[in-house]
């Protein structure tokens, strides 16, 4: 019993000053000059980073907000919003593209205009001109809340049938689910 108990108080003993040892102990290690192979893979692993910003740069949680897509009802103003996936409802910068819109409509008093309701491949074709439809009455409504007349908005709906972007994929639907303002002829 005695021994065991001996035993037993050695291998605590020697098992903390493992413990101490291994948490004191201070490695060095040599740095040396990175070699041209490892700076090029750095360089590279740089390049791809940036990509890969650039793109969540275009995406705002689900939706897109890039420029690469986006033409210009005037100078300067942009003639589309975008939403999320199902939804009608405008995101902050949708809002802020139909305040710019509207100046620009309230300026130009003659300017008539259509405004597109799309959605992306996914879904029915009813459902999607549904929401497409929503869509274009989102930016309306917004529209006639900063002084344009609903006399000089027309609404109309594609659906999935005018796709900016034929992919099959999150940014390629993303660009897809948008309203366009266009100017009626």
């Amino acid at each position: 019993m005695r021994l065991n108990k001996i035993l037993k108080n050695a291998l605590l003993v020697i098992s903390a000053g493992i413990i101490l040892t291994a948490c004191a102990t201070k490695k060095e290690v040599a740095v040396e000059a990175p070699k041209k192979e490892e700076t090029k893979k750095e360089e590279t692993k740089k390049e791809e980073v940036t990509k890969i910003e650039k793109i969540a740069g275009q995406m705002q949680g689900d939706v897109y907000i890039g420029t690469d897509s986006v033409k210009y009802l005037a100078d300067g103003v942009a003639d589309r919003v975008f939403f999320a996936t199902n939804e009608s409802i405008l995101t902050t910068a949708s809002r802020e593209t139909l305040r710019a819109q509207a100046a620009w409509l309230r300026a130009n008093s003659n300017i008539t205009v259509v405004l597109e309701g799309h959605a992306d491949e996914r879904g029915t074709r009813e459902y999607n001109l549904a929401l497409g439809e929503r869509r274009a009455n989102a930016a309306k409504d917004y529209l006639m809340t900063y002084g344009v007349s609903s006399d000089r908005i027309t609404v109309i709906s594609y659906g999935k049938e005018r796709p900016v972007d034929s992919g099959s994929n999150p940014l390629a639907w993303s660009k897809n689910r948008r309203s366009v303002t266009v100017k009626a002829n």
